[in-house]
């Protein structure tokens, strides 16, 4: 990474990579036009510098350094875009626009960056995912048993997760919050270099639902390497994984009550670290709960409204990333340090710190 010398324009010119003129253009949300329009040359020309058909000179690589708040090295990082493996899982294409998508994904591969700066200094989990598969097409039973598999290759038993997301970063998952850019970009999961990413969303403040969402992320990342993403039919598999990893059959079977009774769902909602609904929704699965109690248990909780009662306190949170920059500081490896190797401002650093 000698690249991150290349501290002037007329020296990054030299070693200018394209794919860092992208990364930088969605992660500040920029279109082509808008960016031509704040560099004084014209979109043409931001196309063929993002293709890698032309260098922009010393003044106009300055001119978008300062358009988009980052120094001129880090278009001459030589850092390559990481390997990206299988496709990222959005939970609402619809919901969100192309360059909210595009903002996410940019913060993924910039926060891959310094994880991987980090791992120079610090050693973090290993890597340690089982291998599932699912048949096509799969059924219920078949999603039971994937997610009765992953429990057993945690080692978890049959027994409540204390915290799913520590859980995840044990085995070498990265997980990270997302920077507050859109309120409609949900959880998502993707693979960037060799270790896999979950952002988890902090618009929603339920501790029961970023539980649920890591669970639905770890879903994709086990069963859905190759698929394209968006499809309905993935997002329920992943939905249904989910609630079968946090509540085994077995175990949850012998405790929920047969009628709804929502005094004892609330123990049980304590006890699994599960929403009412999602116990509903899993007592409905598992045939305790008949359609018409399905039903007016949804009805009954769509009434209360979100948040639903039985608050369970703050939502998961990760700590993998923020305790190893904490050993770095420890050694004496400061912000100024990890920002300069990275090629990045102070604040974004402190940005993807923050995140983890």
């Amino acid at each position: 990474m000698s690249g991150h010398r290349a501290g002037t324009p007329a020296l990054a010119v030299a070693a200018f990579q394209p794919n860092a003129l992208t990364l930088a253009r969605r992660w500040r949300r920029l279109s082509k036009r808008q960016l031509a329009a704040a560099t004084e040359v014209t979109a043409a020309a931001i196309t063929q510098y993002e293709l890698g058909q032309a260098r922009p000179s010393a003044g106009v690589l300055g001119r978008m350094a300062l358009a988009l708040s980052l120094p001129p090295q880090f278009f001459a990082a030589g850092i390559p875009a990481p390997a990206t493996p299988g496709h990222a899982h959005f939970r609402s294409l619809r919901a969100t626009t192309q360059a909210e998508r595009d903002q996410a994904l940019a913060f993924g591969e910039i926060a891959w960056r310094v994880v991987d700066a980090v791992e120079r200094y610090v050693r973090l989990p290993e890597l340690r995912l089982p291998q599932l598969d699912l048949p096509e097409p799969a059924t219920g039973g078949d999603i039971e048993a994937a997610a009765s598999a992953a429990r057993a290759a945690f080692g978890l038993g049959a027994e409540p997760i204390p915290h799913v997301t520590r859980l995840l970063e044990a085995h070498g998952v990265i997980v990270l919050t997302l920077p507050d850019v859109s309120d409609r970009v949900d959880a998502f999961s993707h693979w960037y270099g060799h270790r896999p990413f979950v952002f988890a969303s902090t618009m929603k403040n339920d501790k029961a639902r970023s539980r649920m969402d890591a669970a639905h992320e770890l879903a994709h990342l086990l069963l859905h390497h190759d698929a394209e993403p968006g499809s309905q039919v993935l997002e329920r598999q992943a939905t249904a994984f989910a609630s079968c990893f946090l509540a085994p059959a077995e175990a949850l079977c012998e405790e929920l009550p047969a009628r709804l009774d929502f005094d004892r769902l609330h123990e049980l909602k304590r006890r699994w670290g599960m929403s009412l609904k999602a116990l509903v929704y899993r007592g409905h699965a598992m045939g305790v709960y008949r359609d018409h109690t399905y039903r007016r248990g949804m009805s009954l909780l769509a009434e209360w409204g979100y948040p639903e009662p039985g608050d369970l306190g703050p939502p998961e949170s990760p700590s993998a990333v923020g305790q190893a920059f904490g050993l770095m500081a420890a050694r004496g490896i400061g912000l100024d340090e990890l920002a300069a190797r990275v090629c990045m401002p102070v604040p974004l650093l402190q940005t993807v710190i923050n995140a983890g």
